[in-house]
């Protein structure tokens, strides 16, 4: 139990710590480096951060997958796999740094228009973001393989410390000199010092004599089956997740943006709390499995469960009762008034979001992971039509509506997770009775 309290607390630590990072860092990047500078260090950023989200998508797939294999206490092939994922994500990785590479000067001419000084600061900002996302890719296998052998603690210290101190290193430099590409280098460097960090740590971990990438055929075919589903997750995550602030965006400005923006982000930590703080039940239940196929899961599923209500149902009456209370002091009067239509619809927006978290664990773990996709993949479908027919019709009500509809959809997956573990423990029961039976009769014999 203690081991798994520090893994829920590592990993809503890890949830938490860079943003909070960002809002203590910004009045001051802000201030130093003036609001265009500060607005390609913050692009940069998050180019760097989500390309090298969906260049990482296939980490559940090691998780799984080396969570069973430890399970099974398959020492080589694990080491198999952790290589393989490396060579999986060495690729992902790269392709996606040529990608971000190629666009930088199209997206430099087209955030600095007239600007030729701010334009070269954003071109190669965004350049070193792009390498940064193979590096992201590569430490992410690190990552996630310690957190199959459940050591979140490990693999989070050394993740969160240098996070922090790359923001505490670009603060300073604002001081000395007003350039978002020095930040983002700065960054780069110690992004590649935590990524040698890591390898160190993983490799003592494992005992390998070596990490290079390999591609273990069985190793790489299950990787894949699995992997393909949770990287088209990973896609979907961040397309959907902004799709409502560009629809929003278009069609009413971006006054309008700021105050739905602002109350998303609020509520955003009803569903990110629980997802980080349970996610330790993913390799938990991949690893009961693989030791014991016959092993319950009702027991850690109810408790999961509980832990997850509580959670949840703690975030949301609160931000229910006190949101437009922080809202107008985090944000001021004129924001809270225009989020004032849609709060409500947010807060339990993603607090449905957070109430499907044990059924995609869960299900995650029973190798079920197609469904899991496509329930996500339907939900967002749906959320894109609402959005496109109730925007024109009710505005931002319209886009909190959709956002509600896509919030609903993956609650279902709790039907089939309930019809596996219904159709699982009878029949291995019954199956364990028929052993017990025979081995009694051969002993009476």
């Amino acid at each position: 139990m203690r081991s798994h309290l520090s893994n829920a607390a590592y990993g809503i630590l890890d949830y938490a710590a860079y943003p909070i990072g960002m809002l203590v860092v910004a009045p001051v990047a802000l201030r130093n480096l003036g609001l265009a500078q500060y607005g390609v260090w913050t692009l940069a950023i998050a180019a760097a951060s989500t390309g090298g989200i969906i260049a990482s998508g296939f980490g559940d797939a090691n998780i799984q997958h080396v969570a069973s294999r430890r399970g099974a206490g398959n020492e080589a092939a694990l080491i198999a796999a952790v290589r393989s994922m490396m060579g999986i994500n060495l690729i992902l990785g790269m392709v996606f740094s040529s990608i971000g590479w190629m666009i930088s000067p199209l997206a430099a001419a087209h955030m600095a228009i007239g600007d030729t000084q701010l334009q070269q600061s954003c071109l190669w900002s965004l350049r070193v973001a792009s390498l940064m996302m193979t590096v992201r890719a590569i430490e992410s296998v690190s990552i996630s393989t310690q957190r199959a052998f459940e050591r979140y603690g490990a693999a989070v210290r050394v993740s969160i410390a240098v996070r922090l101190i790359a923001l505490a290193v670009s603060a300073g430099l604002t001081f000395v000199c007003h350039s978002a590409t020095m930040m983002v280098v700065s960054t780069g460097i110690l992004t590649v010092a935590g990524l040698w960090l890591q390898l160190v740590h993983l490799k003592h971990l494992l005992s390998a004599n070596s990490l290079t990438p390999m591609f273990d055929r069985e190793a790489v075919h299950s990787l894949l089956g699995f992997g393909v589903f949770s990287w088209l997750q990973a896609i979907a995550g961040v397309v959907f997740s902004q799709v409502d602030r560009l629809i929003l965006g278009i069609s009413f400005g971006a006054g309008i943006v700021a105050s739905y923006a602002l109350c998303a982000q609020m509520a955003q930590p009803i569903f990110g709390f629980a997802a980080s703080g349970l996610h330790f039940l993913f390799p938990y239940l991949s690893h009961r499995l693989s030791t014991s196929k016959s092993a319950s899961l009702k027991s850690p599923l109810l408790a999961a469960f509980a832990c997850n209500l509580i959670v949840v149902g703690i975030g949301t009456v609160s931000l229910l009762l006190f949101g437009d209370r922080i809202l107008r002091t985090w944000a001021g009067a004129a924001i809270a008034q225009g989020a004032a239509p849609v709060l409500t619809m947010i807060i339990w927006s993603s607090a449905l979001l957070g109430l499907n978290v044990t059924a995609t664990y869960a299900l995650l773990s029973l190798g079920r992971v197609r469904i899991v996709t496509w329930f996500n993949l339907a939900g967002g479908a749906v959320m894109l039509l609402l959005m496109l027919y109730l925007t024109p019709r009710m505005g931002i009500r319209g886009i909190a509506i959709a956002r509600l509809a896509y919030a609903l959809i993956p609650l279902f997956l709790y039907i089939p997770l309930l019809r596996q573990l219904l159709s699982r423990r009878p029949a291995r029961r019954n199956i364990q009775s028929l052993k017990e039976f025979a081995e009694h009769v051969e002993v009476t014999s």
